[in-house]
């Protein structure tokens, strides 16, 4: 598969990454038949984090597919630490290591290629966060960083104290969740869509040559479903089989295909665990939608030009 530089990194990923967080729907059977799929197709960036399925989807990982010295070598994997689901987010340095610890333990391996700070912390200081980085790196046990869901204020924060780049920002993005691409095109307007709800996070990436990962690309919203074969959304279906029929795809290459058009370098985070299903998100590392399709299809999923 065709591979993109990881932010200001030397690491080079695949254009689509694989999303474990429902990894623990499957047997061990059934997920070593995903992941070797996933390896064969060259889709080798696996995203996880320690709070999936309680960790469950870390664990399994390892069972399904054991790294050996050589395996480990060939696939690049990803998590995400700082949430304490329910109670509060957390990126104090002893949680951090110990988490970072645990994921290690449950993955079965002496590093993570990439760690993300999971969502914002109110409560962060970042020369704490700076220590634990520096204490990962040092030791070995994590190559780059990153994080989530953060605007360019509270990355501008951080790096302040941190002095390794920040390769990546994990953000919620789907054609039905466009809030970072809405307020570039609607600037100094009075209506909704001006409104900038992420701090103008997609330029600053930009500016920063910090990888944006696109979270939910099938999403409505929220973990509330896909929009794929939906019947509430008919013009955005209509319009991805009319252009996948053009491609000679499926609508599933399509989606990925729109992110993949924009200039950012957006790496999209597949949340499927049907091979069949990832294999259509794979093709679309070959595909260059035209500006007259990218824009077809965010003014089908309902967004509006000013």
């Amino acid at each position: 598969m065709r591979t993109m530089k990881l932010g200001q990194t030397d690491l080079q990923v695949p254009v689509v990454a694989v999303g474990c967080m429902h990894l623990h729907t499957l047997n061990k059977a059934e997920a070593g038949h995903f992941l070797n799929s996933a390896i064969e197709m060259g889709a080798n960036f696996f995203d996880h984090a320690d709070i999936y399925a309680g960790g469950r989807c870390e664990s399994l990982f390892a069972e399904a597919l054991p790294l050996t010295a050589d395996r480990r070598e060939k696939i690049l994997i990803q998590s995400k630490c700082g949430i304490v689901r329910g109670k509060m987010f957390d990126f104090s340095k002893e949680h951090i290591l110990k988490s970072v610890e645990q994921s290690l333990q449950r993955l079965q391996t002496e590093y993570l290629d990439v760690l993300l700070l999971h969502r914002p912390d109110a409560l962060m200081e970042p020369d704490e966060v700076a220590e634990a980085f520096d204490l990962l790196e040092s030791s070995g046990r994590v190559r780059h960083f990153g994080v989530s869901n953060q605007n360019p204020w509270q990355i501008q924060l951080l790096k302040k104290s941190v002095r390794q780049p920040i390769a990546a920002n994990q953000l919620q993005l789907s054609l039905l969740h466009t809030s970072m691409i809405d307020a570039g095109l609607n600037v100094n307007r009075k209506s909704d869509p001006s409104i900038d709800r992420d701090g103008g996070i997609l330029d600053f990436c930009r500016l920063q040559d910090i990888t944006i990962q696109a979270w939910s690309p099938f999403q409505r919203d929220l973990f509330s479903g896909t929009y794929l074969d939906n019947p509430d959304y008919p013009e955005l279906n209509a319009k991805l089989v009319e252009i996948a029929d053009r491609y000679g795809v499926t609508p599933t290459t399509i989606v990925i295909a729109w992110f993949q058009r924009h200039p950012a370098g957006i790496q999209p985070v597949t949340g499927t665990t049907k091979v069949h299903r990832l294999a259509d998100a794979v093709k679309a590392a070959e595909i260059r939608l035209t500006r007259q399709e990218w824009y077809a299809l965010y003014l089908a999923a309902g967004n509006k030009l000013p």
